[in-house]
């Protein structure tokens, strides 16, 4: 039993005409992400999905990109990304999935889910880069979300693992709101996508930082590839 994440899949089962494959290293990324988490997640396994998930507009429309997900190996945990636009209350997710029998599919949102001794945490997050409007109402209310899901955790005397869909850090750009929470719970693991492209990549943490260890799990960039994280 392992645990995975990969971010941005950005599935159009529903939609082909927002297919990701007119971007380099894009080239036939629903093939290749079904072929990469076949050959590497077993049913046995989780994978958190952090954020991106369906260019659907509502949830029916992401109908086709959650079957896909669901009929894949493994228990899949999701968090919200930007271009979500299916995302709606916990309940109607929950009552949706279950309607239409998508039963191994969860959503994080204020919670965690406990794996062995550590527990899955996180939220969006929200922006902190050149070009993208701020909004210091959403941003209060993610970071209240983040810390909301990771006291769950310690709550359950469990260790928490976050994964964010926004990167807390890019280039020279610090979204300390959220960072102070990661410190303030001494968070030694951070995993986020939403980053695509090479140059982009290259401006993005990878490393330890301030005694975090950054993921970037944006699906061009790990190739599309779930990443172990235990």
């Amino acid at each position: 039993m392992s645990l995975y994440t990969i971010a941005d899949l950005h599935l159009c089962f529903s939609d082909p005409a927002k297919t990701m494959s007119i971007f380099a290293g894009w080239e036939n990324y629903q093939e290749r992400i079904e072929k990469s988490w076949r050959n590497t997640v077993s049913d046995e396994d989780t994978v958190v999905i952090a954020g991106d998930v369906s260019w659907g507009m509502s949830l029916q429309q992401a109908a086709a990109d959650f079957r896909f997900i669901n009929e894949l190996p493994g228990k899949k945990i999701i968090i919200k990304g930007n271009h979500d636009y299916w995302w709606v209350t916990m309940k109607k997710m929950e009552d949706f999935f279950a309607a239409e029998g998508f039963d191994t599919i969860k959503i994080l949102h204020n919670n965690h889910y406990a794996y062995e001794n550590y527990a899955i945490c996180g939220t969006r997050g929200w922006v902190n880069m050149p070009g993208e409007t701020q909004d210091e109402k959403v941003l209060r209310r993610e970071v209240q979300r983040l810390e909301t899901s990771i006291k769950s955790a310690v709550s359950a005397d469990l260790e928490p693992i976050v994964f964010m869909h926004y990167p807390p850090i890019f280039a020279t750009y610090f979204n300390y709101d959220i960072l102070e929470i990661l410190y303030r719970y001494n968070i030694k693991e951070c995993y986020y996508g939403h980053i695509h492209g090479r140059s982009a990549h290259e401006l993005c943490v990878k490393n330890t930082y301030d005694g975090i260890n950054f993921h970037l799990i944006s699906g061009d960039y790990i190739q599309f590839k779930p990443e172990k994280v235990l």
